[in-house]
């Protein structure tokens, strides 16, 4: 039985998937991922288990919400990794992570 639009539980006026997206595009970003580290948010056994929980956003059904999939599902996929959660830490990770994120970012008509 389908579940209606007044059914799903709101968080703040959101609903839980409206959140989880808004959530799993910011780990597209290498400052957010080196401030959730500094917050020693990479500590917490259940912060580690809920990045894994959000790996479903690799299914093709959703997936195609995702407005940067290629650097959201690629952080996502790091993040599995104990040694990446402590190496974000670095400054020279993080630059090296934005660089390559501006590299990739700039349109083929553009690049030399």
């Amino acid at each position: 039985m389908a579940t209606a639009a007044s059914d799903v539980p709101h968080y703040g006026g959101f609903s839980r998937f409206e959140l989880e997206l808004e959530f799993v595009q910011c780990l597209a970003n290498p400052a957010y991922l080196n401030y959730l580290a500094v917050q020693n948010m990479f500590d917490k056994p259940d912060f580690v288990a809920y990045l894994g929980y959000l790996q479903y956003w690799k299914e093709p059904k959703y997936v195609k919400y995702l407005h940067y999939p290629g650097p959201t599902l690629r952080a996502l996929e790091l993040l599995q990794h104990e040694r990446f959660r402590q190496e974000i830490l670095t400054p020279n990770l993080t630059n090296f992570m934005t660089l390559e994120g501006l590299k990739n970012a700039v349109p083929p008509a553009y690049k030399d």
